[in-house]
């Protein structure tokens, strides 16, 4: 719904007032629910980071979905909030009975790893008490390996993965899942990922080649003139994403991903195989 409203030239120009963008958020949010049979209660969303603008026209358009954030370990949901309460980039507060805390938090940033403590963490992996003392401390708690922050109201924010993060030139943290998302939102773009390569920060792509061609016509087109559209369709995702991420953290290239991406059982791309 959100790349159809936006690459139409009127609705594109229209979408930049709050006041108007909000309508027109709301009147794409009812054929939504209706695509969905019209009764929907709750969409919950986890997994993966969920971009901004998508979750904030979620909540424009009516649409019921929320974030949770937990692992397996957790049983697995650790965080959430109700439709009503729910916070743009949040997975909400800890649910009932269970403890959320950051764990040697940045002074500057408040970020640090993400611990969690409750009935619902696990008692250890079977059978293998070495890897279980790695995660679990003495008292309980849950080393999560994600880092995060926890604002005023105890919203928990989720930033990545502690051993995904690029450390910039200035010294900063980048989440490259942040960064992801973003790319993710780009029309034609089936997945990606962002990782370090000689000091830079790297993007592999993989298109939709389906829709690619079913758009443009790739097939029918010389090799010559199908290299042409993807440069041009690379070129302008470079430079949509880079326009919306800090100065410490845009891309310095991006790579087409041809095949798609070798993924673990639960569907999350194996980025040992592309990383350096």
């Amino acid at each position: 719904v959100l790349p159809q409203i936006k690459k139409k030239f009127a609705l594109r120009n229209l979408y930049k007032i709050p006041a108007l963008r909000k309508k027109i958020n709301k009147k794409a949010g009812k054929k939504l629910i209706e695509t969905f049979g019209g009764k929907l209660k709750l969409f919950p969303i986890g997994g993966a980071a969920l971009a901004s603008d998508v979750e904030r026209f979620l909540m424009e358009a009516g649409f019921p979905s929320t974030v949770g954030y937990g692992l397996t370990e957790t049983s697995p949901v650790s965080s959430g909030a109700s439709v009503e309460k729910a916070k743009v980039g949040s997975s909400g507060p800890p649910l009932k009975g269970v403890t959320i805390k950051i764990d040697n938090p940045d002074p500057e940033t408040g970020e640090g790893e993400i611990f969690i403590k409750g009935p619902n963490v696990m008692m250890g992996y079977y059978k293998d008490p070495e890897k279980t003392e790695e995660v679990l401390t003495e008292d309980g708690w849950f080393k999560t390996g994600d880092l995060g922050t926890i604002d005023e109201d105890d919203y928990v924010y989720i930033k990545g993965r502690s051993k995904n993060v690029i450390i910039g030139a200035s010294g900063k943290n980048i989440y490259p899942e942040e960064i992801e998302s973003i790319i993710n939102e780009q029309e034609f773009v089936s997945e990606c990922l962002v990782y370090e390569c000689a000091g830079q920060i790297c993007a592999r792509v993989h298109l939709n080649y389906d829709q690619l061609d079913e758009n443009f016509g790739v097939s029918n087109l010389k090799e010559s003139e199908t290299r042409k559209k993807l440069n041009e369709l690379l070129n302008n995702i470079f430079k949509n994403v880079n326009e919306r991420l800090s100065s410490f953290s845009k891309i310095n290239k991006i790579i087409e991903q041809i095949e798609p991406f070798e993924k673990t059982p639960t569907k999350k791309i194996k980025r040992y195989l592309y990383v350096d």
